[in-house]
C-alpha cells in the first residue's frame, strides 16, 4: 500500500516549526524527509507569504508563525492558521514527548472568525454543489 497524508510539506513543515520555533534546516527535512534545500524552499515560501517571520538569533534562526492569517484553501470558511496548528499540536501533546512551547501569534479579537459548527456552506443548503464534477 502506498504511504500517503493529508498535510502537504508546507503544512508539515509549519507543524515542525510551531513544535520547535528554533529548529534547523537539517532537523526539519530529516524530520520530514526531504532534503534541506526543499525545506528551505518551503520556509522561503511560508515567508514570503507572511506566514512564517523569521528572526535572526546569532548564527541560527527564530521562526514566528502568524496564526492569525487565513489558511488559503479555496472553498473552506478560512480557518486562521493558528487554528490548524492548535488542531495538530493537541494530536501530539498526546503522545510521549512533552510539548514545546510554540511562538504562534493568537488572532486578534478582530480578526477571529465566527463558530461555523452545523452550518452547511450557502452552496451546499440546497443539496446541490456548485463545485465542477460534484452533484
Amino acid at each position: 500500500m502506498t504511504e500517503w497524508g493529508f498535510l502537504t510539506n508546507h503544512a508539515r513543515v509549519l507543524l515542525h516549526l510551531a513544535h520547535d520555533p528554533g529548529a534547523r534546516l537539517r532537523d526539519i527535512a530529516a524530520s520530514l524527509g526531504i532534503t534541506e534545500r526543499r525545506a528551505h524552499g518551503i520556509i522561503t515560501d511560508l515567508a514570503e507569504a507572511g506566514y512564517v517571520i523569521t528572526q535572526k538569533d546569532g548564527r541560527r534562526n527564530r521562526y514566528q508563525i502568524q496564526a492569525h492569517l487565513p489558511v488559503p484553501e479555496p472553498g473552506t470558511r478560512e480557518p486562521a492558521v493558528g487554528e490548524v496548528v492548535a488542531l495538530f499540536a493537541a494530536r501530539h501533546r498526546t503522545g510521549t514527548r512533552p510539548p514545546r512551547p510554540a511562538t504562534v501569534m493568537p488572532a486578534p479579537a478582530s480578526r477571529r472568525l465566527p463558530d461555523l459548527a452545523g452550518q452547511q456552506p450557502p452552496d451546499m443548503a440546497d443539496g446541490n454543489s456548485t463545485r465542477p464534477g460534484h452533484k
